[in-house]
């Protein structure tokens, strides 16, 4: 799986979250905040692409993330991690 699929499996599920962005050109180093997301949005997003991944980010890792980019590259670099440990 490449970063770009991470990255479209994020999108993917804030554009299901957050009705408002159906349709709208999402920008990765916006946040989600920015893009009109509410916290429960973004633990929905964040959760549905863990899951969908099939990885687990500690939430202490996630709460330093500022954009999207930087949830994208978590998120790929835990499937690198998990891709070495099997």
């Amino acid at each position: 799986m490449t970063r770009e699929d991470v990255l479209d499996c994020v999108v993917r599920n804030l554009v299901d979250t957050v009705e408002e962005l159906e349709g709208v050109e999402i920008d990765p180093a916006a946040s989600m905040k920015d893009l009109g997301a509410n916290s429960l949005d973004i633990v929905e997003v964040v959760s549905c692409s863990m899951r969908e991944l099939k990885v687990k980010v500690p939430r202490s890792e996630l709460k330093t993330l500022k954009n999207i980019n930087e949830l994208v590259d978590l998120l790929y670099q835990m499937l690198g991690e998990k891709k070495l440990a099997s």
